[in-house]
């Protein structure tokens, strides 16, 4: 299991510090007979969507085509390892989507877990109020299998993740909610949207119940962050205030990470304190109006973006950057827990007529802390779309 390193910034470089001893995450998957393979690549100081990382190489999937593309950030070597068959699970940290959004590219499945679930000692932090864990693995059941491993409920030999309702029968009576707001609007691909319906399609076929609302706690989340900036630039400008202040480590950082935090020195505290007072208030009514639904959303409204556009313009970077954030940041910002899990594929055409098969993905998200309830929902759509992906055993092909 290899794990997404903050080490791994060439703002650190010239500063090696050692751990003392294994993150908390570790040690406890160590105690229950895993084995750590070693540390991976991600975007410096956990700080884009993307997966670039100019000081130590970005890392690709091959397999999405000829042309490279974006793996998605931050845990990109996290999802690399696991796509390219080094192992079946990793782990990633994610502040505004850095597990979702690899796994998203990749067709792969990631969790969020809600903040606490999991022990942050050992985590090199970004935006504290934000930050949590997450597996990203081949399926929705291995990433169950790694939770239940660090949560301290290790099953027994031959027991299946999810227990007695982890068949489609389960889905049968569950209602899922779409926010036709969001899933409508223009910067939605049309093959991600058309993936989703088809998916949505068959659940309902399964037995499950889908239900479309406009959700306000979605969309006055959105209007603050329009208003105060996202939370965690503001955390993330105090957690490297220092390290831009000193020149000599400024110039190490990765120059448009280095931006990104600068430009956060504009944003006003007490917007930040307004974004800190309506946290709480907005998580309230979105469980209400989430009542005993579990909200269905695309994962990334587009499909991996290509790779060296993106490392030739600066503002392509930064619009493209924010462009994919946009559909995880809410749940970051809520502290849902949330499941992204492949939705289908958007197949372009490469400069020579090959075919480039493109994963597309869903999130399934609830209210902060019922992170039991959303897996067990998430392995019965697993096992309702994919049927014969929902084991326990090996990676399964992007």
């Amino acid at each position: 299991m290899p794990l997404d390193d903050p080490a791994k910034h060439s703002g650190f470089q010239g500063q090696p510090q050692p751990a003392a001893e294994d993150a908390a995450v570790v040690a406890r998957a160590s105690a229950a007979g895993m084995v750590c393979l070693g540390k991976t690549n991600l975007s410096e100081f956990a700080y884009s969507g993307l997966g670039l990382n100019p000081g130590f190489g970005t890392p690709v999937n091959h397999r999405l085509g000829a042309r490279s593309r974006v793996p998605g950030g931050s845990s990109s070597g996290a999802a690399m390892a696991v796509v390219h068959g080094c192992c079946p699970l990793a782990m990633g940290s994610d502040t505004a989507g850095s597990v979702r959004i690899p796994a998203a590219f990749n067709g792969l499945a990631g969790f969020r877990a809600s903040r606490g679930r999991y022990p942050m000692q050992g985590v090199f932090p970004l935006a504290p109020s934000l930050d949590t864990l997450g597996p990203l693995a081949a399926s929705v059941a291995d990433c169950i299998a790694l939770d239940q491993v660090l949560c301290g409920l290790v099953p027994q030999s031959g027991a299946r993740p999810g227990g007695a309702h982890a068949g489609s029968d389960g889905l049968r009576g569950q209602v899922f909610a779409v926010d036709s707001r969001l899933l409508q609007d223009d910067r939605i691909h049309a093959r991600v949207r058309a993936n989703l319906l088809a998916c949505l399609g068959l659940l309902q076929m399964q037995g499950a119940r889908i239900e479309h609302r406009r959700l306000r706690s979605l969309q006055q989340m959105q209007a603050l962050m329009e208003r105060h900036g996202w939370l965690g630039a503001h955390e993330a400008l105090a957690t490297h205030r220092q390290r831009l202040d000193a020149p000599d480590q400024a110039a190490r950082m990765d120059p448009r990470m280095r931006l990104r935090l600068e430009a956060a020195r504009q944003l006003d505290h007490a917007g930040y304190l307004e974004l800190l007072a309506q946290r709480k208030p907005l998580m309230a009514l979105f469980a209400q109006e989430l009542g005993e639904a579990t909200l269905v959303l695309p994962t990334v409204g587009h499909p991996a973006p290509l790779l060296l556009p993106l490392l030739e313009d600066d503002t392509l970077f930064a619009e493209t950057n924010l462009a994919t954030l946009r559909l995880t940041m809410p749940g970051s910002f809520l502290d849902t827990p949330a499941v992204a899990m492949p939705s289908g594929i958007a197949q372009e055409m490469g400069p020579h007529g090959q075919p480039e098969p493109l994963p597309t993905s869903l999130q399934l998200m609830r209210p902060c802390g019922d992170d039991d309830r959303l897996l067990r929902t998430a392995l019965c759509v697993e096992k309702a779309l994919f049927p014969s992906h929902s084991t326990v055993t090996g990676a399964r092909s992007a």
